[in-house]
């Protein structure tokens, strides 16, 4: 259960020459509902399952949802999000521009890390400064290509100088990058290469929990942190959290059905949600879904540079099949548009999903240069990557190889362990890559990270002046309105060429002891009901 939340929105005014209007927003952080005022901490221990181990303690280069899970509990965030993509509150309670070339933020006073030290404007400014100098791997790096420096110019100040206009670039920085202490980073030579692994004295947190033992393929064990204002009461509830590792999503639903964990942090199976809804002692929450499956096509194969290629195997997918038969009718389409219905500002209406149509997929490759052989195949084969934790992906996967397969086009499918299929998809190690993200929130930021070129997520390979140039354009575009109009454009022309092949969108479902409430519930799987308020918040229930 949640509150409603407070919002409120002030002007800031920029430069007359500009002739921009900036929006500042600023409200309170989202707290679970309490019938009889906050619940007192206890000395219960919350236990939620994870399928994969953490590869990195350092949040500036996290790869994985389990890296993201921990570290989220520690690293505080400037800014959490709401159900429509709206940014909230975290550390920041105020941000916005000075003007075209100066954003700033306004950071809480009364946060400490768990060694004692204050939070400070001063580590805020330092992890930007640090990140953009060293250049981890991740998304926060890639949210500051138009990023110069950041200042602390007060104990609770900070003021950020960009390259070039980007109305996007303070929240996306406040909501992907998390806060470090600069008195333990400083310390590492980088912190692209600071493995903050706890060698060195332990962890420092300034989240709810701190990390303090480690049993590798095993488990990730969290002491509360006493004082944590975020939370209702101010400090954690539950004494201990301790993230266990199972093999797959069916181990962990079996763990929880016999008590063994509390919670699962990964998003259920489609197929189980109905099921687990119906089975006594478990309670499924349903997220909301800011993030959408899709399939992209490595341009550097010469077959799959080919415009016709990629729309011939667009026209080759089931969509509806895949959506009712593994999704079991809980995902909805995009049109096949990066611009999701849930973002219902930019949703283009009039772009449409791909026919299923093996017949079209056929002349597509005639078209392109290809001739079937004598059983009707195409002298094309293409390897495409998954992870094979990712349960619902995996079978989707071999309905799309199968419908391919109809059109005379070859997929092999590669299934990995997860680790193994992210270092693939870094050195684009494929030619189909089919995944998901969690969380596409802006669509500017997410349009200059997935299509120009150095994107850290461009996974295609796109290098498209068009587009490219729309996206500057939006990037520097502060009237809503055109804004939008831009997107829209940019939209059809990656619907076009197919640069990106979106699958659906769905709202996601979590499954959790009925022994415990008091989660709350924030869009995306990376923060679902394991995001730093809800973990705070649990409590066993007045029964237990």
């Amino acid at each position: 259960m949640r509150t409603g939340i407070r919002r409120g929105r002030a002007l800031t005014l920029v430069t007359a020459a500009a002739a921009i209007t900036f929006v500042l927003s600023a409200c309170a952080p989202s707290a679970p509902e309490a019938s009889s005022g906050p619940v007192e901490a206890g000395n219960d221990t919350l236990t939620i399952a994870t399928t994969t181990d953490v590869v990195n303690y350092n949040p500036l280069i996290g790869n994985s949802r389990s890296d993201y899970w921990v570290t989220n509990l520690m690293y505080p965030h400037l800014l959490s999000i709401a159900d429509d993509g709206k940014k909230e509150p975290q550390l920041a309670t105020e941000w916005g521009y000075v003007d075209e070339l100066t954003g700033y933020y306004e950071i809480r006073d009364d946060m400490t890390w768990s060694d004692g030290e204050p939070v400070t404007a001063e580590d805020v400014a330092w992890t930007m400064n640090a990140v953009k100098k060293d250049a981890p791997s991740g998304t926060f790096y890639g949210q500051l290509a138009n990023f110069v420096s950041a200042e602390a110019v007060s104990d609770t100040r900070v003021e950020i100088t960009l390259a070039s206009p980007d109305t996007s670039i303070v929240e996306e920085i406040g909501f992907w990058g998390n806060v470090v202490p600069q008195h333990v980073f400083e310390k590492a030579e980088s912190v692209a290469t600071f493995a903050n692994n706890g060698s060195d004295g332990g962890w420092v947190s300034a989240g709810p929990y701190l990390l303090t033992d480690v049993q590798v393929g095993q488990s990730y064990s969290m002491d509360r942190v006493d004082e944590y204002p975020l939370v209702e009461g101010g400090t954690p509830v539950a004494a201990k959290v301790v993230y266990r590792v199972f093999p797959d999503v069916n181990t962990e639903i079996l763990a929880l059905q016999s008590g063994e964990v509390d919670v699962i942090a990964n998003a259920l199976p489609p197929a189980q949600v109905e099921q687990l809804k119906a089975t006594d002692g478990i309670t499924v929450e349903e997220v909301v879904g800011l993030g959408y499956a899709h399939m992209t096509y490595n341009m550097t194969n010469p077959d799959l540079a080919k415009t016709e290629v990629r729309q011939a195997l667009a026209h080759a997918v089931d969509y509806d099949a895949i959506r009712t038969v593994v999704l079991q009718g809980q995902a909805v389409s995009t049109g096949s548009s990066p611009l999701m219905p849930v973002l219902s500002d930019y949703y283009d209406k009039s772009i449409k999903e791909y026919d299923f149509d093996v017949d079209k997929s056929r002349e597509l490759m005639e078209s392109a240069g290809y001739t079937a052989d004598a059983s009707g195949n195409f002298p094309v084969s293409f390897r495409l990557i998954y992870s094979l934790q990712d349960s619902v992906t995996s079978q989707w996967a071999q309905l799309v190889k199968d419908s391919a397969a109809e059109a005379g086009i070859t997929i092999e499918l590669q299934g990995t362990e997860r680790n193994t299929y992210l270092a693939q998809t870094n050195d684009g190690d494929y030619d189909i890559y089919a995944g998901n993200f969690a969380i596409m929130d802006d669509p500017v930021t997410n349009f200059t990270l997935s299509y120009l070129p150095g994107g850290a997520i461009n996974y295609t390979l796109v290098d498209d002046p068009e587009l490219n140039a729309l996206i500057a354009k939006a990037a520097v575009t502060a009237d809503s309105d055109e804004k939008i109009s831009i997107m829209r454009d940019a939209a059809k022309i990656v619907h076009d060429e197919v640069y990106d092949n979106i699958m659906y969108t769905q709202n996601l479902y979590f499954a959790h002891s009925s022994k415990w409430e008091g989660f709350v519930t924030k869009p995306s799987e990376l923060l679902s009901i394991v995001n730093p308020i809800s973990v705070a918040s649990a409590h066993k229930t007045a029964a237990q």
